[in-house]
């Protein structure tokens, strides 16, 4: 056994659950010891781990002879996890984890944190990640830092002082980076009809991937945009060099932006550290129904797997496969619909491979339901559903459909609307 791992053994207990930051916030010389070393560390138990987001292979579906899996998604290397059957999906919004854990409903008795350097009066920052953290690090009996040279210190708090760690040591792994592709034309399609309806002044919300970057790359002639987001990739970084994300204009956290978590490479890294125009926040604070609906202009930009003819939204299954999650869409897309002068919108490519991701019944779930869809945008164009009833919806997603699918959505319809007795304009 290691020497790390012996320190671990003797904090942990049978039937603890472990939480740490998801992507590229996770403390791989940690995990990596848990992983490794899992059967000394249950104690003749089991250990159960809450998982997000995923870029490392650190987690396996062998690792389940110990290691009981909990999560809200299942996205990246923990895809592999959700087909092996062995994690357990907590279908919640995510505004709503903050208060599960602070109830007790879902346990949280060990923090594995990636933190950065001390700063000059001693605190350790949580680096690239806040998020749900801070809630699970309020209900924990232990919490165990992994310091890396290379994590930015950030502003938003809290901040911990090497005494409040039961384990502090040093790490040198390599920090994990979010993949970057270029965008391909459908992204850029949809992000231009995104960037043709964002007023100047706008405050933004969206994710991480091609779609997002391609949005960001589509703003750099706006001015004066902020930014409200629980994630942050590399595309935020250029737009603020080039003075568009100023947050000057921001009715809430005025000339600051807040985010939950860095997902990119090593120059968002850069950018972060130290910056005083950047906060890190927690979910309590990113997803707050009251704070969102009191931020003027906001732009919540979301994705999704499919959109059924009347507005409905599954974000969680493909092909009988849980890839994705209920996450954070809700929580905005509810907030912009508050906000004055803000925009809801759901963003996707009209097909995945030969497939149309707007259909006339959903292949899973309800992520979203349909009294909450806002704008959907594909790269065919914008269809505002807002206020809209379901005749309209219905022509005018066929509207933004791939053309060689209209014809069967057209058919489907006609079924479709006279059990919601419903006429449609043909």
């Amino acid at each position: 056994m290691s020497a790390i791992a012996a320190r671990l053994q003797a904090l942990l207990r049978p039937g603890d659950t472990l939480w740490w930051g998801q992507a590229t916030a996770e403390p791989l010389t940690l995990t990596r010891t848990l992983a490794q070393h899992r059967h000394a560390l249950a104690q003749g138990g089991r250990l159960q781990v809450f998982v997000g987001l995923g870029l490392s292979d650190t987690l396996q579906p062998a690792h389940a002879d110990v290691l009981d899996f909990l999560g809200y998604a299942a996205s990246g290397p923990h895809r592999a996890l959700a087909r092996a059957g062995v994690l357990d999906i907590i279908p919640s919004h995510y505004s709503q984890l903050p208060p599960l854990i602070a109830q007790g409903h879902i346990p949280a008795d060990v923090v594995l944190l990636q933190v950065s350097p001390p700063d000059a009066q001693g605190r350790h920052s949580l680096g690239q990640v806040r998020e749900y953290l801070p809630a699970a690090m309020e209900r924990a009996r232990v919490i165990v830092g992994e310091v890396h040279r290379d994590v930015p210190w950030t502003a938003g708090g809290p901040y911990l002082q090497a005494g409040d760690f039961d384990l502090l040591i040093d790490s040198d792994a390599d920090l994990l980076d979010m993949a970057r592709t270029e965008p391909g034309t459908v992204e850029q399609a949809i992000a231009a009809h995104i960037a043709g309806l964002v007023e100047d002044g706008s405050c933004l919300q969206l994710g991480v991937g091609n779609l997002p970057e391609a949005v960001l790359t589509a703003l750099h002639r706006h001015r004066d945009l902020g930014l409200h987001s629980g994630a942050i990739g590399d595309g935020v970084v250029a737009l603020a060099e080039a003075g568009v994300l100023t947050h000057a204009r921001k009715s809430v956290d005025p000339g600051v932006g807040t985010a939950g978590v860095l997902m990119g490479g090593a120059g968002l890294r850069r950018w972060a550290h130290c910056n005083p125009r950047l906060q890190m926040r927690d979910t309590a604070y990113t997803h707050h129904p009251e704070v969102l609906a009191a931020m003027d202009k906001l732009v919540a930009i979301n994705s999704a797997i499919e959109v059924d003819l009347t507005g409905q939204i599954n974000a969680e299954v493909a092909g009988g496969i849980y890839m994705g999650a209920v996450g954070g869409a809700v929580d905005f897309l509810r907030g912009a619909a508050r906000s004055k002068g803000g925009l809801p919108i759901l963003a996707l490519p009209s097909t995945a491979k030969t497939h149309s991701r707007i259909v006339p019944r959903l292949g899973g779930p309800v992520s979203t339901p349909r009294a909450d869809a806002g704008l959907i945008v594909t790269e065919h164009g914008v269809a505002d559903l807002r206020g809209q009833p379901l005749s309209r919806r219905v022509r005018r997603l066929i509207d933004i459909a791939a053309p060689q699918h209209r014809e069967h959505l057209e058919e489907q319809a006609h079924g479709l609307l006279r059990q919601c007795g419903a006429a449609f304009p043909c």
